[in-house]
Formats: structure tokens, sequence, C-alpha cells
């Protein structure tokens, strides 16, 4: 496995059809869980892993953001990433930068209304990644659903010739959502995120019973979450993640809250198959990951 820092010059390096998949680092089963849905659709296995300044709307939640290249570069080669590419600050941010990508509709909901500016600099660094790595296809996790349908659009209304495709989300055996962030929760305030992922179980099985009504379902997961400090709970279409008054398309069923002062979001999608909607509530590890394990 090659660890690179600057953008290749050429794709003289690649073999075959390209993967991307573009990372934040701190790897966990999550992430190594679309290593493999990515290996099997390239020939070339490219891992990004850059804690993109822009897209942080607080240098606090910036400076604290777990890192850990040596270990997440292990973990990628063990995964069986050809390439890992680990570029400095400067290769994608040189000097005063005038150019930004703004994605908008899909971003006025949720995130974007929350967190002003996070999808700029989300939408603006992917594109950066696209033009100087040239992959052929480059894999997003459902858990950040409206990002995905961020560069969905982009991708999209920029013609670039990539295919996004998406991973699963992937949950702690108790439910609780990965995210490389469960790393700076207590033992406490991790029990009390449980009250996240409870509460979307619970709407989705209303939704199993056969609920369409928007007002009960982000009711339902907004009575398990009371305790926390809630940004919202709604459910909006996949396709322009406007909110959505009766579960009659595609959808997701989205919640962001901070607990002991760490932001978490999670979700469960509504794919809408043959006039009914099937709840995807991700994929239960068989025992806790590696972040519940640290130390």
């Amino acid at each position: 496995m090659e660890v690179t820092r600057s953008f290749p010059g050429t794709r003289d390096c690649y073999q075959g059809t390209v993967g991307l998949l573009p990372t934040l680092g701190f790897f966990h089963e999550g992430h190594l869980k679309l290593m493999d849905l990515l290996r099997e659709k390239c020939d070339t296995l490219v891992v990004s892993l850059f804690v993109n300044p822009t897209q942080f709307t607080s240098t606090a939640d910036f400076d604290a953001y777990p890192r850990d290249e040596e270990r997440d570069t292990q973990l990628a080669h063990d995964q069986g990433a050809d390439i890992v590419f680990a570029p400095p600050l400067e290769e994608l941010y040189q000097g005063v930068s005038v150019t930004t990508v703004e994605v908008t509709g899909v971003t006025d909901e949720m995130e974007g209304r929350h967190r002003p500016g996070h999808f700029v600099g989300v939408a603006t660094v992917v594109a950066k990644l696209f033009a100087g790595l040239k992959p052929d296809v480059a894999m997003f996790g459902r858990k950040d659903a409206q990002q995905l349908a961020v560069l969905r659009a982009m991708v999209n209304d920029l013609r670039f010739p990539i295919e996004i495709v998406e991973g699963p989300i992937v949950r702690e055996p108790d439910g609780l959502a990965l995210s490389s962030r469960n790393a700076r929760l207590t033992e406490l305030d991790r029990e009390l995120s449980l009250a996240m992922s409870r509460g979307l179980f619970q709407a989705s099985e209303q939704v199993d019973a056969g609920e369409r009504s928007a007002d009960r379902l982000e009711g339902t997961a907004l009575r398990s979450v009371r305790g926390l400090d809630v940004d919202y709970v709604k459910l909006a279409s996949q396709a322009t993640m406007k909110p959505i008054s009766v579960l009659d398309q595609s959808a997701v069923l989205a919640v962001a809250a901070t607990v002991g002062g760490v932001r978490l979001i999670d979700n469960v999608a509504f794919d809408y198959v043959e006039g009914r909607p099937t709840p995807d509530r991700g994929v239960l590890l068989d025992e806790p990951s590696r972040l519940s394990v640290m130390p």
C-alpha cells in the first residue's frame, strides 16, 4: 500500500477502475465496511484521510476531532486499500482560496440550517478530491444522508464523470450509530445517546405497522430524545431533503442532538419500493466496535 501526500499528476499510478472513499479519519468498522464494499467495485482502492477545516462550524469541534494517522493507515492497509491519500493542508488550500462550491436547495434544512457553511466546506473539498484524484466511483455512508444528497446533486450538476454509491449505517450491537466522535463520549453520555437510535427504531416499527404521518413519526423519535439537546427531528425526502408531511416517497427520518458536548446525527432511511416504504435500520455489529473498547 502506498501513502501519498500530494495529488498525482496523472492516473498512471492506478490500475483499472479507481474507487475513492473520502474520510476524516479515525476509522471504525463503518469505514472498514465501506472499504470492503468499494473494493468490490474497483481495481484500485484509494482512501483519503483529511480533517477538513472548512466543514467545521466550530473551531473547538475541529480541534477536538480525534486523529491518529498511523492507526488509520494500518487499518486501511489491513483492509486492502491500495493508496492512502493523506495531504497536508496546503495541498488542498494553497494561499487564499477564492473558489468554493455551493449546492443549494438540498442544503436548506436540517444540517444546513444548524451548521451554516458546513456543506460549502464539504462540497468544495470533495470537488477538489474528485478533480485531483480522478476516481471513477466514490462511496459515502448513509449516516450522513443529507451529505449524500448534496454530493449527488453536485456530481450531477457539475457533470463529474463519477458514480456515487452509498453504504449502510453500521451500528454497535445496542444500536448506537458508529461515529468517530463516539470516542469522545463518556460512559454515561454514551448510554444517553442510545435514545437517538431507540426513537428511530420505534418510529420505523410504526412504519412497518402502517403509520405514514410525519407528525406521528417525528413525535415518536422526539419523545425518545427529549432529555438531550436536540437540534431537529425531521422526516424529509431523500431526493430533495425537504420536509414532507406524509411518508409517500423515499425518505429519511433524521435526528441531530448534542450529548455531553458531542454533536451526533443518526437516521433511518425509508426506501420506497413497490408502493411501500421499507426501513433501512443499518447493520448491527455482532460485538462492540473498536471505538467501544478504546481505553
